[in-house]
């Protein structure tokens, strides 16, 4: 049901009305062409600068003060905020006074659109203005911004519920135009990553995002149907088996920026649609790789902060290699003071409940000693940590380890005790992978609705032959709650998921 209209809409809707009988088209089609911003202004104008005398440009009215035949404005468009003085003779330098008396002191309103032209001049106070010329009506708001006040030094009714915000992405970014670093960083981070990899060679790739079979990590798909096809698809969990594909034919690195979809619960850390970056290497192995991270994410923080050091919460990580390196048995040892090694799944499930862990009957081994891990070791991990060495139950697509029965060559970067990198040596035996695929349908059959479905023409492409690779997922959006001091993933994410506006929040 659409909302009621209150007295501020109601009144800007007047206004639209009036602007339209006067001949004023309140959206109009013409191009206002800008030739300068306001940060440039405020950052590169001196008294008496040539430079400055025949400005243009264009931004949303969000302060105004009427003194009789001028007045002070405040406009910001995309880069910042800058004073502007009008003078109703010089805009209207005619008998018709209309456009200052009737549409600029009137009929427009906080929140509107304007193109002004004119010069930069510094006031009394010693604020750069710029003294308009002529001025257009570039876009009518009809709707009040929630603009905070300021009385006694107290800031109130300012924009900050985080759920109206994410809501309302469009109107936070508005009001709280400091919020804009967050999403520049991140555009930073991908930027950085993506110039890294462009610089050894590496090809940016697009692989599908519907797909007959899951695959290539451990989640619960979405599920659409194909009417023309009349077939079931999945929106991807990752983008893992198609890259290595490329390694197949003949490619020695290749990478990709995918919109991954999970049929999971949201929190500070998940979001159904997230955005994670997998790489892959040919005649690689994942002690490279561990290498090679600690070398793109050193360097994504400098090109994003300017320092390795970036605050998150209360802790200060240090983002310059090298990094901690504990294998997954040494972490629970160190941090639970319990050996998994040599364990059965019924000791790693009875030690598991005995920390408080919740323990379902569709859990293998693999899934207990990642929930031991997460319950006693997770939390410590507060600098760049590599976790290395997993059990095999927990790594379908990943080689044997080549020393350790039962382990795998797989490692996870922790920092602030959150997960933001996985990376492999990636298993290219296709019998051995056809061997972990069944073992993943075992454990559907357990009930486990995140197992691995099989995917026989993956197991084709590798019987066709693929070379030793390296291959490594990071969740951008982690990162960038990392090295933007988030503790949301809301807040890096401009449109998150969010139940319908009025459900009942059980």
């Amino acid at each position: 049901m659409e909302a009621q209209l209150n007295e501020q809409q109601i009144q800007r809707r007047e206004s639209l009305k009036q602007l339209r009988e006067l001949g004023i088209d309140p959206f109009p089609a013409a191009t206002f062409e800008v030739n300068s911003s306001a940060e440039s202004i405020l950052n590169n104008y001196t008294e008496g600068s040539e430079d400055f005398k025949e400005i243009k440009i264009a931004g949303r009215i969000m302060a105004r003060r009427i003194m009789g035949k001028a007045a002070f404005a405040v406009i910001q468009d995309s880069s910042a905020r800058i004073q502007i003085y009008v003078n109703r003779d010089e805009i209207c330098p005619g008998e018709d006074k209309t456009l200052y008396n009737t549409v600029f002191k009137k009929l427009l309103d906080i929140g509107d659109f304007i193109g002004v032209e004119g010069h930069v001049f510094t006031t009394k106070t010693g604020e750069t203005s710029l003294h308009v010329k002529s001025l257009t009506l570039l876009s009518k708001c009809l709707n009040p911004l929630p603009l905070p006040k300021e009385k006694d030094g107290e800031i109130y009714d300012a924009f900050t519920d985080p759920e109206m915000r994410a809501r309302m992405r469009y109107v936070d970014l508005v009001v709280n135009p400091s919020n804009k670093e967050t999403f520049i960083k991140r555009s930073k981070v991908i930027q950085s990553l993506r110039n890294t990899f462009n610089g050894k060679g590496y090809l940016e790739v697009e692989t599908p995002i519907l797909q007959a079979v899951h695959g290539g990590a451990a989640a619960r798909p979405f599920e659409t149907h194909h009417n023309a096809l009349d077939m079931k698809l999945y929106l991807r969990i990752a983008n893992e088996l198609y890259l290595k594909r490329l390694i197949v034919g003949g490619f020695d690195g290749v990478y990709e920026f995918a919109k991954n979809f999970r049929n999971e619960g949201i929190d500070r850390t998940h979001n159904p649609e997230f955005t994670g970056l997998e790489i892959y290497v040919a005649y690689k192995d994942y002690f490279w790789m561990m290498d090679f991270v600690e070398e793109m994410i050193s360097k994504c923080a400098l090109d994003v902060n300017g320092t390795t050091e970036a605050k998150v919460g209360e802790n200060t990580i240090n983002f310059k290699a090298p990094y901690e390196r504990l294998t997954m048995a040494e972490s629970i040892k160190k941090y639970g003071n319990f050996d998994i090694e040599g364990k059965s799944e019924q000791e790693l499930g009875e030690f598991a409940k005995s920390i408080g862990c919740e323990i379902t009957s569709d859990m293998g081994k693999g899934k207990l000693i990642d929930e031991i891990f997460g319950a006693t070791a997770e939390e410590h991990l507060i600098q760049p940590t590599f976790i290395t060495d997993y059990p095999i139950e927990m790594s379908p697509l990943t080689k044997k380890h080549r020393e350790k029965e039962g382990l795998v060559e797989r490692f996870e970067l922790f920092v602030n005790g959150k997960e933001i990198a996985n990376a492999y040596s990636e298993l290219n035996d296709p019998e051995d992978q056809k061997e972990r695929f069944i073992e993943q349908l075992k454990l559907a059959e357990r009930g486990d609705e995140e197992a691995m479905a099989m995917d026989h023409d993956f197991i084709r492409s590798l019987e066709y032959g693929m070379p030793p690779t390296s291959g490594l997922g990071i969740g951008i959006d982690r990162l960038t709650m990392m090295l933007t001091n988030q503790s949301s993933i809301q807040e890096v994410l401009f449109f998150p998921q969010m139940r319908p506006e009025g459900s009942d929040a059980s």
